[in-house]
């Protein structure tokens, strides 16, 4: 199935998210994540306060040169917790060096929202895509590996 997925065009791939999830979800936006991060998220040392962040974080996060910058007010609102709470996790995830939180200010009394880099869990978690796809690739490799087994081989046959 997921050769199938691959080989279908952009246009499909929005019709089958559609489809999954529902006209009006899908049109209303959506993130994308990598899997290997969601899959290894206890391994990278991510906690769900952690993923809800860093999720919450993709939704603004549309193109590599521009990072997300949503408030920590915005994030604790959405996640329904405090405010100390948002900062300390942003905190442990900086020493973690899994996101850099860049300050931007406004003259000496003033700041903007925190713009936020995820350069460092996608470093972190390189190792991990890198392991999965060498594993894709040997299970891929064992399938056309069986498939090719089942297959009569054929031979010509000179005829006297």
């Amino acid at each position: 199935m997921a050769d199938t997925i691959a080989k279908t065009t952009d246009e499909q791939k929005v019709k089958i998210n559609e489809k999954k999830w529902s006209k009006p979800l899908w049109s209303a936006g959506w993130s994308g994540i990598p899997n290997i991060i969601i899959e290894r998220q206890e391994a990278l040392g991510l906690d769900p306060i952690d993923m809800n962040i860093i999720l919450h974080l993709t939704q603004y996060w549309w193109r590599a040169d521009n990072p997300p910058s949503p408030s920590v007010g915005t994030i604790a609102k959405a996640l329904k917790l405090g405010v100390r709470t948002i900062q300390k996790h942003i905190k442990r995830l900086e020493d973690a060096k899994l996101i850099e939180r860049v300050e931007r200010r406004d003259g000496p009394y003033g700041s903007q929202t925190n713009l936020y880099k995820l350069d460092g869990l996608i470093a972190a978690a390189t190792p991990y895509a890198e392991e999965k796809l060498i594993e894709i690739a040997a299970k891929k490799k064992m399938r056309e590996d069986r498939l090719a087994r089942k297959k009569p081989k054929l031979t010509l046959v000179k005829s006297e």
